[in-house]
């Protein structure tokens, strides 16, 4: 069954349970697919893949977290619980997302094999992880791990430079 297809059930089964809490977010999320399957058609698309529908999803999030951050900063605590909830709805479609300690530890390998040694290099390391890693990371936290693990690298590299130059 398609991504859209349990959207759709779930908006049917919210809207027949009369659960409020739930069925506005879904009409937005099946709202969205639509906007992005009319946009498609332009492009000759006849229907939106199930990976554009999480990354759609995906941004959906990131500008809920985004709402949630200035209701948090303007004491907006009611506003704050509902955008909460809107969160968990969204979610309940997308994949498990790892830990910070799991995606700590991906980061890490990529880093390795991919040789990685400084800044410059975050490029190549997202996309190898974007490749291999695109459904179940946050790149969010990706991007800062990966400037901590990176600029901490290159201050270990700068350190024993120093060492090697001082003997």
């Amino acid at each position: 069954m398609s991504l859209k297809k349990k959207i759709e059930d779930k908006l049917n089964e919210a809207l027949k349970a009369k659960d409020k809490n739930t069925y506005p977010t879904l009409r937005l999320i099946v709202s969205a697919i639509k906007d992005a399957e009319i946009a498609g058609r332009s492009k000759g698309q006849k229907e939106i893949k199930d990976n554009e529908i999480t990354s759609l999803l995906k941004k959906m999030i990131k500008q809920w977290n985004e709402s949630c951050d200035v209701y948090e900063k303007a004491g907006r605590s009611e506003l704050l619980e509902n955008e909460k909830k809107e969160i968990e709805v969204i979610n309940n479609f997308l994949p498990k997302q790892l830990s910070e300690e799991e995606t700590k530890k991906i980061c890490q390998d990529t880093i390795k094999s991919t040789g990685a040694s400084a800044m410059k290099d975050m490029g190549k390391i997202m996309g190898v992880l974007k490749s291999q890693h695109a459904e179940t990371l946050d790149f969010s936290k990706v991007s800062k791990i990966l400037k901590e693990l990176l600029s901490s690298w290159w201050n270990i590299q700068k350190n024993i430079l120093k060492k090697l130059n001082l003997d």
